[in-house]
């Protein structure tokens, strides 16, 4: 189903692994936020020296939405969550006079998500709960490996940032652990992380659901429920990683908001530490949107890198591509 990032994977892994002697991060710039991140990693891993950091102790996190694949025109997981509305019409008849499930049937996304928070936690329920997880993998991995992004009509898993893809094989080459802290769901995103990005389900901490054991005849299974367990965002995503984790990152990436507790939190750790925005800044090959955006929101954060001289990486300026290459036609 993965097999073209497979393949992906292992050639940007191999282009910039310590024996191949290339240049890491092929599709980086060079420039300052280049720069920032790999004098970051030779530090750290160059025994001898007072910034020196043992292999267990180099824990990097990375948002998902915004930082390692796009997030525009609205949360990936909220497609999946409406095509699943759709799916399952047949069977909810009253839907077709309930909102926000009414206006999704119609298509009339404004209206169906005029209710803000409230009317996607009613659409994530409504698609997510009742069932066991296992059939709810099922659901996600068939879902992504056919569905395409509304604008672009590329798979969402082509929907990832190249320079991102590379970063994540270079750390994994020098050593570091990855961890994948996002406010997208943690089943959602584990079902395909391994396959994308080379970070395995149990490196993944996201948002999550009450799940119950239950007994389906003499077999045990996990039925996931409609109350909602974590929402993985703001301040919990730095008390998700200590209780997943058990380690303070000493390299943190992000892209909003959202994120800013993640990277206030690892900043404040002892000895040499990474923290890294990513800068929604090109409108001609992805999207530019910041302060003002409903989704992504970069405005707070953006003055604490600013203060603080964290690495803010422009898309526009850092980056010679944003998504893989698309396969050569037959």
């Amino acid at each position: 189903m993965f097999a073209r990032f497979t393949i992906l994977v292992l050639a940007v892994i191999l282009c910039i692994t310590p024996c191949s002697g290339a240049a890491p991060l092929p599709s980086w710039n060079d420039g300052a936020a280049r720069e920032s991140i790999t004098s970051f990693v030779e530090a750290v891993t160059r025994e001898g020296t007072p910034e020196y950091v043992p292999q267990a102790e180099r824990v990097a996190v990375f948002d998902n939405d915004g930082t390692l694949w796009a997030e525009q025109p609205m949360y990936f997981q909220l497609f999946f969550a409406i095509d699943r509305v759709r799916a399952l019409a047949p069977e909810h008849p009253e839907w077709q006079e309930q909102e926000p499930f009414k206006s999704v049937l119609a298509g009339d996304m404004k209206s169906a998500l005029a209710g803000g928070e409230k009317a996607i936690l009613q659409l994530v329920a409504a698609t997510h709960a009742g069932m066991t997880t296992e059939e709810f993998e099922r659901q996600v991995k068939d879902w992504i490996a056919t569905a395409k992004h509304p604008e672009t009509g590329r798979p969402f898993t082509e929907m990832v940032y190249q320079p991102m893809l590379e970063l994540l094989a270079y750390l994994r080459a020098n050593g570091f652990k990855i961890f994948i802290v996002s406010g997208g769901g943690i089943e959602f995103m584990r079902p395909w992380c391994e396959a994308v990005y080379g970070v395995p389900p149990e490196n993944v901490i996201g948002s999550s659901a009450k799940t119950t054991l239950e007994f389906r005849g003499d077999t045990p299974v996990l039925v996931k429920q409609r109350e909602i367990n974590s929402i993985d965002d703001k301040a919990e995503k730095a008390v998700n990683i200590n209780l997943h984790v058990g380690r303070r990152p000493i390299a943190a990436f992000g892209n909003s908001d959202g994120d800013l507790a993640m990277l206030q939190w690892t900043a404040a750790g002892k000895g040499r530490r990474l923290c890294v925005l990513i800068h929604h800044d090109d409108a001609e090959r992805e999207w530019a949107y910041d302060r003002k955006s409903p989704i992504g929101r970069l405005d707070k954060a953006l003055d604490e890198a600013q203060r603080r001289a964290w690495t803010v990486v422009s898309m526009k300026a850092d980056w010679k591509l944003i998504f893989p290459p698309l396969p050569l036609k037959p």
